[in-house]
């Protein structure tokens, strides 16, 4: 097992909200938190220091997190990039990253992503929580041992998540009990369904 003093949670905010209007997602008011406070909700005390990847906003996201990091390069290049740019700055062996547009991950994510990259053969070096029908590559655990190796990854040009994670040893960590949880909100229309559901609405179902 990890013990909490070897863990870095990081969540990712640092995107630039296309789908959103171009608004910073991780502020976007939610069921009366930001969407980014209910991911710190998930992570906090869990953790030995929690950070956000963000590229504007800084400052407003320094209210939530102990720490706050640009990605390691200009220009919005993508997840990778978010968490590249975490691995590279963690004090710890090890990160977990989570989306600040998922705010209804599990209460116990970090424990279950913790538990579910041992193995009885080892740890593995990263962890990706599936859902039972898809993966959620931005719901990760992953030994920061990997950030030289993503940096030359990077410098070769790829972005796809899945391709880099696929050369490494990693695996998936059944979160089947819980698929709703992963929604993702990439939408004014979404972000409004959700906090429905969140907050008792008749409407019962999250796609």
């Amino acid at each position: 097992m990890i013990p909490t003093h070897d863990l870095t949670g990081m969540i990712l905010a640092g995107g630039e909200g296309r789908r959103m209007g171009g608004r910073d997602k991780g502020l976007e008011p939610f069921a009366g938190l930001p969407l980014v406070g209910h991911v710190v909700k998930r992570l906090e005390g869990q953790v030995a220091e929690l950070v956000i990847n963000a590229n504007r906003n800084a400052d407003a996201y320094r209210f939530f997190a102990d720490r706050v990091i640009a990605d390691a390069e200009d220009g919005f290049k993508g997840p990778l990039m978010g968490i590249y740019s975490g691995l590279r700055a963690a004090k710890t062996p090890w990160l977990l990253v989570a989306p600040c547009d998922s705010p209804a991950l599990p209460d116990d994510l970090v424990a279950r992503m913790v538990a579910g990259i041992a193995s009885e053969n080892g740890q593995h070096d990263i962890a990706v929580a599936f859902d039972g029908e898809r993966l959620h590559p931005v719901v990760a655990l992953l030994h920061t041992s990997l950030a030289d190796d993503l940096a030359e990854t990077l410098a070769g040009g790829e972005r796809k998540i899945d391709r880099w994670y696929a050369r490494h040893d990693w695996c998936k960590v059944d979160m089947s009990d819980c698929p709703d949880a992963f929604a993702n909100l990439n939408t004014e229309e979404e972000k409004l369904r959700l906090e429905k559901v969140l907050m008792g609405s008749p409407s019962k179902e999250v796609k």
